[in-house]
């Protein structure tokens, strides 16, 4: 999937959430000093800048579907080689990085197996290829409190808990099937404090990935509905949102 929205719609709503996920990713895969890293699905750069702090930019690598995503990181992220390609058709040659990582993009891959495997090939024999994706069925990832109320409103909503990697256990099954073995799975958490309903809601009228595309197509009347089935069912402001990711590693 290639998003179409700018950098700075997709910060507003997603970035608040993915920006403090990439640091315990990034933990989690094991990335040290020394090592040759590559942010697959890069967006707008959350994990690239994380990868940077640990490994320096020019031990650095991104892709990204998106060009309006790829102009962003090469503006952010000076020193890195940042390239538009899909997950599935990776532009390295085999075994150049030590580690390949995929944060919140496994279930936006045309096909995650193969995704999964290119990241796998590009990766050294012994090296770590790791992916996480929110906790979209089991209704711990940041968004869940909206497609509760999104299915009050339409109780044939297409959410995001069929993605792929989205329910406990599916990313080891699709790292195993790509090839990847000595496979550890882990939950990743996050805690964002919104200080406004509105700063909370806002950047669902951006446009912005599945939730702000079915917002996008309601009409106002319903927008507005919406809008106040999450306002009842959210604690007064400033108020938390807690929320997890399924996280899994496993070795080229």
């Amino acid at each position: 999937m290639s998003f179409s929205v700018g950098a700075d719609e997709y910060d507003r709503f997603m970035g608040r959430y993915s920006v403090p996920l990439s640091s315990r990713f990034a933990e989690f895969a094991g990335v040290a000093a020394g090592q040759r890293g590559l942010d697959i699905g890069c967006g707008p750069g959350a994990l690239t800048a994380e990868l940077i702090r640990r490994l320096g930019a020019d031990a650095v690598c991104a892709v990204d579907p998106s060009e309006q995503f790829v102009a962003a990181v090469r503006l952010r992220c000076v020193g890195v080689k940042v390239e538009r390609a899909a997950a599935e058709h990776l532009p390295f040659e085999d075994e150049l990085f030590d580690a390949a990582l995929a944060q919140l993009v496994v279930h936006f891959m045309t096909d995650p197996v193969v995704g999964l495997r290119e990241m796998a090939r590009v990766t050294r024999k012994g090296g770590v290829v790791a992916a996480c994706v929110w906790d979209h069925a089991g209704g711990g990832g940041p968004l869940s409190l909206f497609w509760k109320a999104a299915r009050e409103l339409d109780p044939d909503v297409e959410d995001e808990s069929r993605l792929a990697g989205a329910r406990r256990g599916h990313l080891a099954e699709l790292l195993r099937l790509a090839g990847v073995h000595e496979i550890e799975e882990s939950v990743l958490s996050v805690e964002v404090e919104h200080p406004s309903f509105e700063e909370w809601w806002e950047p669902f009228m951006l446009g912005v990935g599945p939730a702000g595309g079915y917002v996008a197509r309601l009409d106002s009347g319903r927008q507005a509905l919406l809008r106040d089935l999450c306002k009842e069912r959210l604690p007064g402001a400033p108020f938390v949102v807690s929320a997890r990711a399924w996280a899994a590693r496993g070795l080229a």
